[in-house]
């Protein structure tokens, strides 16, 4: 496993799985937030933003976190592994708000600068809303991808389950 995907919904724990699958097996990691939001939330145009999910994606090695659906037909091929934390919705609404009650006051290290971490209502429902709308869409993604092993998560047991199946890089 070279290069591997980390994908689900926010506060599913994406971003603290890929960190701890980079270090563990020792690969690079790229946070998909950093290269997609430019400060104060602004989004590149489409074309731009193919361009560079291109390029990250082009790496002989990462793990790479985030969902961005509209990049995941460049993403895929070149991934050796999906591992999709398909956690459930409350958990990940709790994980959102305790999250932004932790960075109230501190930037996160998985978004670019002028990105302070904020909550609207949109995003509360955009989470509330995943299993029903994102899901079935990247669940539909990956079954055109069948060469492409699957790893789903639905429980923090089993995230955990699947950590210390991994090998640990001497240090």
């Amino acid at each position: 496993m070279r290069r591997i995907l980390v994908v689900g919904s926010a506060g599913a724990g994406k971003t603290t799985l890929a960190r701890e699958i980079a270090r563990r097996l020792d690969l690079p990691l790229i946070h998909l937030d950093r290269h997609f939001w430019q400060p104060g939330w602004t989004a590149p145009d489409e074309a731009r933003w193919r361009e560079t999910v291109t390029r990250l994606a082009a790496r002989p090695a990462w793990v790479m976190d985030g969902n961005y659906g509209g990049s995941l037909d460049l993403r895929l091929p070149r991934a050796d592994l999906l591992v999709f934390c398909d956690l459930p919705r409350l958990l990940c609404l709790g994980r959102v708000l305790r999250r932004r009650w932790a960075h109230r006051a501190t930037a996160r290290d998985d978004l670019p600068a002028g990105c302070a971490e904020q909550i609207d209502l949109q995003f509360l429902w955009y989470v509330w809303r995943y299993p029903r709308r994102s899901r079935p869409r990247l669940l539909a993604s990956v079954a055109s991808a069948p060469e492409v092993p699957v790893v789903r998560l639905r429980s923090r047991a089993a995230v955990r389950r699947w950590l210390d199946s991994l090998p640990t890089a001497p240090r």
